[in-house]
């Protein structure tokens, strides 16, 4: 069931509720945020890619226009909840697309339901936790409750101020979100099990340090070999490393969507 809120609409889903925004028309393609944002976190790239596909924006559990969840955040169920919104609107397959966090609970949903995604864009998205650059897991570590407050001078604050069902409940996200980042995982035995076509993306200058994403692509099967006069020797999976960009702004640079609007048309369908 769904509900209109603001600009944006809520549908109720595995018990919490998940706001998420529609943009254009065609194949749907949905949308998930970095940690503390919301679909705004992609600035211009939401119209670059709506110009040509139905853009569903969702805000994760807790995060944006999503009322405070009353359980753990966790990636297996924020990406059983998109599973469930999947359903609710009546989609049968559909592209995931997301950023950071919200490439984590992407990857998470292709893995768990694999029969409703059709193609997968990770951005900025380790398969491991400690594929991170060491700097990044220390700062995940250092973050706890007590963070609220200091963030409250960040743009990240000021962008749920202006969205959020209550803006009070901001401890309750920081909570819940760096309870969530400290817990290890590692999916590569899973990742290698992927049957959609597959897009990695990072900056080369990202969180994420361009041999892990080289990683990430050979466990799809990537990179093994030369692709042959013909393409031949080429799989369905793709790896971009985007100049000059770093985990802060690639999010937000046009470069980013001409590099995945190819692939999200389909190209190397096969």
């Amino acid at each position: 069931m769904s509900r209109s809120a603001g600009a944006a609409t809520v549908a109720r889903v595995n018990g919490i509720e998940l706001g998420y925004q529609i943009f254009g028309t065609g194949s749907p393609l949905i949308l998930l945020h970095g940690g503390f944002g919301s679909v705004e976190m992609f600035g211009s790239n939401v119209e670059l890619l709506a110009a040509g596909r139905r853009v569903i924006g969702v805000d994760l559990q807790s995060h944006g226009r999503s009322p405070v969840a009353d359980r753990p955040m966790r990636f297996e169920t924020m990406a059983d909840d998109i599973a469930a919104l999947i359903k609710e609107l009546k989609l049968e397959r559909v592209a995931i697309m997301g950023f950071s966090l919200g490439g984590a609970v992407a990857l998470r949903t292709a893995i768990q339901h694999p029969e409703l995604v059709e193609r997968l864009v990770l951005l900025s998205t380790v398969f491991k936790r400690s594929g991170w650059y060491p700097e990044m897991t220390a700062g995940m570590d250092a973050m706890g409750p007590e963070t609220a407050e200091p963030l409250k001078h960040s743009p990240m604050y000021e962008a749920y101020s202006r969205i959020a069902p209550r803006v009070d409940d901001w401890p309750v996200l920081v909570t819940q979100l760096t309870t969530a980042l400290k817990i290890d995982y590692d999916w590569s035995a899973e990742v290698a099990r992927l049957p959609m076509p597959v897009m990695i993306v990072i900056g080369d200058a990202d969180g994420i340090p361009p041999s892990h994403a080289v990683e990430f692509f050979g466990l799809l099967g990537g990179g093994k070999r030369d692709a042959g006069w013909d393409r031949s020797g080429m799989t369905h999976h793709r790896l971009a490393i985007l100049p000059g960009l770093t985990h802060y702004d690639i999010n937000l640079s046009p470069t980013l969507s001409q590099t995945v609007i190819p692939f999200l048309d389909g190209e190397g369908k096969r």
